[in-house]
């Protein structure tokens, strides 16, 4: 019992790492986009520049980004052969996320009216982060790319070694 607990902490361990390193390039994306939108990058004066528009860029942005990453490196052994939905199922947990760090932007500063850019970076760059990327894994990990998906590379792989190691003939 306590080798399958440690070997199961060592998994998730393992992609707990690799989701931090794909999430902290992720992390860099949508921050240096969101400030860069913040100040005026794009020119003055526009919805981009605002902080919701700045935020839904950047999170776009980062979010095709890390796409890429967990698809190929984080979960590649069960990444899947239905790449387009697992592309939505990835999307739709990361607008949750990004709806988690918005609404931490949104009451930091339209409620509460903190409205420096560093009041906006504390509350969607950290705050937000901290529970959107919590949620995140959480997801892609037992549900975008759980072990239960058929399609998934690790279903795909051990169907093969069964087909080739099944007894033909009788």
């Amino acid at each position: 019992m306590r080798a399958a607990v440690a070997g199961l902490v060592d998994l998730i361990l393992g992609y707990a790492i690799k989701f931090g390193i794909v999430g902290l390039t992720g992390y860099a994306i949508d921050v240096g986009i969101f400030n860069a939108l913040r100040l005026g990058v794009l020119g003055d004066d526009h919805f981009f520049q605002g902080p919701i528009g700045a935020k839904i860029v950047s999170v776009t942005v980062s979010t095709l980004a890390t796409w890429f990453g967990n698809r190929y490196w984080t979960f590649r052994a069960n990444r899947r052969k239905n790449f387009m939905l697992e592309l939505l199922e990835f999307c739709t947990i990361a607008l949750v996320g990004m709806g988690i760090a918005l609404a931490c932007l949104y009451i930091s500063h339209y409620v509460l009216g903190f409205t420096s850019l560093l009041a906006d970076n504390i509350s969607t760059n950290v705050i937000g982060l901290v529970l959107a990327t919590s949620f995140r894994f959480l997801m892609y990990r037992f549900w975008v790319y759980g072990d239960h998906r058929p399609d998934g590379l690790a279903a795909r792989t051990a169907a093969a070694q069964a087909n080739t190691t099944a007894p033909h003939g009788l």
